[in-house]
């Protein structure tokens, strides 16, 4: 199946440039392209994309309210977002995770991950580079969770904790299988598990609660 996307980015090269290299991957397609929030939000809400991609930084709606009217908590049929910034410590990024977004990429990136991180997106998974996200998440940590870090529903298993630790060093579900020598459908089983006892939307949440907690240290 082709990946469906919308692009936006208030700079138009950017936009042109995105578009070429992911209209470059045989089963991924732009739809529509936008020059700031309000009309990516239109446009996604219309056409409703597999996955959209968008600046952190535009004009009027930014990325982050753009990434919450689309994917927030309050939104009861979410699309699949991923913020691309040119700044990996960025307050603006974490902001946007907070608002639902699924993963996101510098925008030197690269061609293939950023190809990468779409497929990702639309299969309900998300791409972040293990190092970017330790430093972002770092950056932050002095400044402690916006508020009283949630319970489980239901305490972890022991095996539950070691995939907590490993996503949340952004590993993914292939390394995770590779390294605790279990199959992939039981590491698929054990995040979906931790989303289900987190209360956590995706992955990108299940790391930021397991340094919230503790449950895993910066090196």
């Amino acid at each position: 199946m082709t990946v469906r996307v919308v692009v936006a980015d208030d700079q138009e090269i950017v936009r042109t440039g995105l578009t070429m290299i992911l209209n470059a991957e045989p089963d991924i397609e732009v739809v529509g392209q936008a020059g700031d929030g309000l009309g990516a939000v239109e446009l996604a809400r219309r056409l409703r994309p597999d996955v959209c991609l968008f600046d952190i930084r535009m004009p009027g709606v930014d990325g982050i309210e753009a990434t919450r009217r689309l994917a927030g908590p309050a939104v009861a049929d979410p699309l699949a977002v991923v913020v691309i910034t040119t700044f990996d410590l960025d307050e603006y990024v974490y902001a946007a995770l907070r608002a639902g977004a699924r993963g996101f990429l510098l925008k030197d990136a690269g061609a293939a991950l950023l190809a990468q991180a779409v497929h990702a997106a639309a299969a309900g998974d998300a791409l972040i580079a293990p190092a970017v996200t330790t430093r972002l998440l770092k950056a932050f940590a002095g400044a402690g969770p916006a508020g009283p870090a949630r319970q489980p529903v239901d305490p972890l298993t022991g095996r539950e904790e070691e995939v907590l630790g490993a996503v949340a060093q952004g590993r993914t579900n292939t390394e995770i299988a590779t390294e605790f020598h279990i199959s992939l459908s039981t590491v698929k089983t054990h995040v979906a598990s931790l989303m289900a006892k987190l209360g956590a939307r995706n992955r990108v949440e299940i790391a930021m609660w397991a340094y919230e907690t503790d449950r895993v240290r910066f090196r």
